[in-house]
């Protein structure tokens, strides 16, 4: 992990209630480069995240709930046996924010340890 992914793990979600523009494609180009394996899609980033079993992939969902829970910002997860897809988008602006990219530093900063 670059020392720019670990800032962005620091940084806390600020509210996003509308009104606040989405990203340029160019913001979330430079965001992308400070991510491990994450992808754009329709405005939204995700990324597959595998495992030995079923314990294992729930602990992780768990996680990144109290990761979401704790910078309310939440996360859509599609969960299977031994992976889990996170997605992120900010549906009160219609695209990506900072906060998108926020907890997506801080759920591979799980991963990680």
């Amino acid at each position: 992990m670059n020392n720019t992914t670990c800032d962005l793990a620091t940084k806390q979600c600020k509210p996003c209630e509308g009104g606040v523009p989405r990203l340029s494609s160019d913001q979330v180009a430079e965001f992308l480069q400070q991510l491990d394996g994450w992808q754009v899609q329709d405005k939204q980033i995700s990324k597959t995240y595998a495992f030995k079993n079923y314990y294992q992939t729930m602990a992780f969902v768990n996680a990144v709930a109290w990761v979401s829970h704790r910078e309310d910002h939440h996360p859509d997860m599609l969960v299977g046996y031994n992976q889990c897809v996170v997605t992120y988008t900010t549906h009160a602006i219609g695209g990506l924010s900072e906060n998108d990219f926020i907890c997506a530093a801080k759920i591979d900063t799980l991963f990680s340890v």
